[in-house]
């Protein structure tokens, strides 16, 4: 299948079909996961899937890349809000708790990094968002100003850490991000 060929309607639901279904069987399995499963709970054939993706690692990419561009989209439009400072705390707070139930999404997080080829723009698009958000953030008094995209890198990535150890022991989710989430407030 050429990059440039536009997928027919069918084609286009059963690739979506295959990525909602691979992305769950990942979170859940990991790569252990058959893609003759994943065909299964998609609901077409192992072919369909074949077609798609050539392996189950083009297939995997293919989800990651898809989530991250779903965080892309989403903060473009939080950006946009009428009050983008809360958006911008709920944003980051959502972005690490759905990272912590995908431990492939969260691997790619919490390196600031993506399996994604970097060609394709999707890490660039998602920090970019992003920084339009935080922007918009700082713009109205929300988000100290002293904070920029690399700051935001480095502290998602720590974040996600710091939720992944306090998860292992007796802290309750979400804690230590609404702790660092704080730390982005400017100061009275």
């Amino acid at each position: 299948m050429t990059p440039d060929k536009p997928l027919r309607a069918d084609a286009r639901r059963n690739r979506a079909r295959v990525l909602q279904a691979a992305e769950a069987a990942f979170s859940a399995e990991g790569m252990a996961v058959p893609l003759d499963e994943i065909a299964r709970r998609a609901g077409v054939g192992a072919g369909t899937v074949y077609r798609h993706f050539p392996s189950k690692e083009a297939l995997f990419e293919a989800v990651v890349h898809d989530r991250i561009a779903q965080f892309a989209e989403e903060a473009r439009t939080l950006a946009a809000a009428e009050w983008p400072g809360e958006e911008f705390f709920a944003f980051l707070g959502r972005m690490v708790d759905q990272a912590m139930l995908n431990k492939a999404l969260c691997d790619a997080l919490e390196a600031a990094g993506s399996p994604v080829k970097p060609s394709d723009g999707v890490q660039r698009d998602v920090w970019e968002s992003f920084g339009a958000l935080l922007g918009a953030a700082q713009r109205v008094g929300a988000v100290r100003a002293d904070v920029d995209v690399s700051d935001l890198r480095a502290l998602l990535s720590g974040a996600l850490a710091m939720e992944r150890h306090a998860r292992d022991g007796d802290r309750p989710a979400g804690r230590l991000t609404g702790l660092l989430l704080d730390a982005l407030r400017p100061r009275p």
